[in-house]
């Protein structure tokens, strides 16, 4: 069974059996008893239908990884033809407990892409009628606000609170048309230990990071990562990094 994939919206890891591709759900209280064995190519998925391959380069080789080019656009369209035409929305986002990053999407898809990304607090504070024209007022904003946050950041913040006077004087700069204030029911106090790992109790999911309790110690895991690992039953049998809390 190898992790192929994995859903922010409804949780869950995609992973191809023999019987074809299926999914391991991944609600808070789900106990996972998986050990990670070897890792190569996810191969991709069409149709329903996983197409595996075989070349090491994880968690997609040369062949399978792709790039969408929106992501990199600041204005002049990087695709053949623009095909952009329908409001956009850009946003900012705040991740405890002081990064505070500028972005664009979709208008229908404003708040599902501030959970997909994990966001604390968020604030949309423009609508342009195509992409191209938010993508021009993002790499404005990005002069001094960044747009791309990583993950081990945003972990670093998980049990902490945003610095609420810092996004509040940040918002005062705009008009905003919408705010947000996300909880992912995560009920963290400290900052989970980073590990890749497919065994514990799901607490829950917050962007793309899954939330296990293993051991005494919570572990925070960057779901990417585990993109492209064949599973086996029986749980993780490495040493991992404890918290302190796990001696106590």
């Amino acid at each position: 069974m190898q992790v192929v994939g994995y859903d922010t919206g409804t949780p869950a890891l995609y992973v191809s059996t023999s019987d074809g591709l299926d999914s391991v759900e991944l609600a808070p209280g789900t106990e996972l008893d998986y050990r990670l064995e070897s890792r190569h190519c996810a191969g991709t998925m069409h149709d329903g239908t996983h197409i595996s391959c075989p070349n090491t380069r994880a968690p997609y080789c040369d062949d399978h990884q792709s790039t969408w080019v929106c992501a990199k656009c600041t204005g002049t369209c990087l695709k053949d033809e623009m095909d952009c035409y329908e409001d956009h929305a850009v946003y900012l986002a705040a991740f405890a407990p002081d990064t505070f990053k500028v972005g664009v999407t979709r208008l229908w898809r404003l708040e599902t892409r501030l959970r997909e990304q994990g966001a604390d607090l968020a604030a949309h504070v423009r609508t342009f009628s195509d992409g191209r024209i938010a993508r021009e007022y993002e790499a404005e904003l990005a002069t001094r606000l960044t747009d791309r946050v990583r993950v081990p950041t945003k972990v670093s913040g998980f049990g902490r609170d945003v610095d609420t006077e810092a996004w509040n004087r940040l918002l005062s700069e705009f008009d905003p048309i919408d705010t947000f204030e996300f909880d992912y029911g995560l009920g963290l106090t400290d900052s989970p230990v980073a590990e890749t790992i497919a065994t514990g109790t799901v607490r829950g999911v917050k962007g793309r990071v899954l939330v296990v309790d293993h051991l005494g110690t919570t572990y925070a895991v960057d779901m990417r990562s585990l993109v492209g690992y064949e599973l086996e039953d029986g749980g993780t049998d490495r040493n991992l990094q404890s918290s302190l809390g796990a001696f106590s």
